[in-house]
């Protein structure tokens, strides 16, 4: 990010995930509120530079995963609200919606959001301007990651470090440095047993065909003039072992295809999501008897 400016990206996704819900049948992701966080409606929407092209082959995927990513992480949040968690925290929360159509509000679920301070005023800007209620279940977490401690500044905010929360960090690890990503994923893994962390990475273009290389070299060079490059690259087995070694179980790891058979249960434009992956991991619990076991939901 550019120092004391809101994240570029993040409104880009905002962009691409109202014009989700406007061009893509069946929707993979239903969101009331994306398209009255950005301010727009159908036309003005659809008129913008970067989603004039949102009905191309690249569009259409980017669009497709970034839908698939929030329903993967939605869904393993109901999960986790069944076993009985009741703190989520969206970490790079960006324009994301979740906090304003908590579904379990009623059932005592809080929502911790956690940004770069001028993303987060900037946000709270966008949500007086659109007339998006804040309710009493949010509480905001502004954060420097590069002076700020994570697990202290959710402690001040009121965040109990003794009962596991769930943590939804979409959109970020990709620009973030591989040691600033493991610091975040300890900080997890310290928390209780049965704390569980949703985010998103992407696999080294490497593996890409000539064309779906073109592409991501486009979509790198778009976020690196935004002042976001793209920095860390992980191999699907080499991350599942670190994550087990921090003391994480129960790893799911979708990729872009695995994710279109999941939601669209065949071919789908995620099938060219060739490098995206979004991964589920649940802190370990300790038994009664002082070993690790695995958390599972109920």
């Amino acid at each position: 990010m550019i120092e004391g400016q809101p994240s570029a990206t993040a409104f880009r996704v905002a962009m691409r995930r109202a014009a989700h819900q406007l061009l893509d049948k069946p929707l993979i992701f239903e969101d009331p509120l994306a398209l009255v966080i950005v301010g727009g409606d159908r036309g003005s929407v659809l008129a913008r530079d970067e989603l004039s092209r949102a009905d191309s082959p690249g569009g259409e995927a980017i669009r497709a995963f970034l839908a698939a990513r929030s329903r993967f992480a939605e869904d393993r949040l109901a999960a986790a609200v069944a076993r009985g968690v009741r703190h989520v925290v969206v970490l790079g929360a960006g324009l994301e919606t979740f906090a304003y159509r908590n579904p379990y509000a009623d059932q005592d679920v809080v929502v911790f959001e956690v940004d770069h301070p001028a993303t987060q005023a900037w946000k709270r800007e966008r949500l007086a301007a659109t007339g998006i209620t804040v309710p009493e279940t949010v509480t905001y977490v502004p954060i420097d990651f590069s002076t700020d401690r994570l697990d202290e500044k959710l402690v001040e905010a009121g965040l109990d470090p003794n009962v596991p929360a769930f943590f939804s960090w979409l959109g970020v690890a990709p620009y973030l440095s591989e040691e600033a990503i493991t610091s975040t994923l300890g900080i997890i893994a310290a928390r209780p047993g049965g704390s569980e962390v949703v985010f998103d990475y992407a696999e080294s273009p490497e593996k890409l065909t000539l064309l779906q290389r073109l592409a991501f070299t486009t979509l790198a060079g778009r976020t690196a003039s935004l002042g976001e490059p793209f920095v860390t690259f992980f191999r699907p087995d080499d991350l599942a072992g670190r994550l087990a070694a921090l003391g994480f179980s129960s790893i799911e790891d979708r990729s872009g295809p695995d994710l279109g058979q999941l939601y669209l249960g065949g071919p789908s434009a995620l099938d060219r999501a060739a490098i995206g992956h979004v991964v589920a991991a649940i802190r370990m619990a300790e038994s009664a008897s002082g070993t690790i076991e695995a958390a599972t939901a109920a």
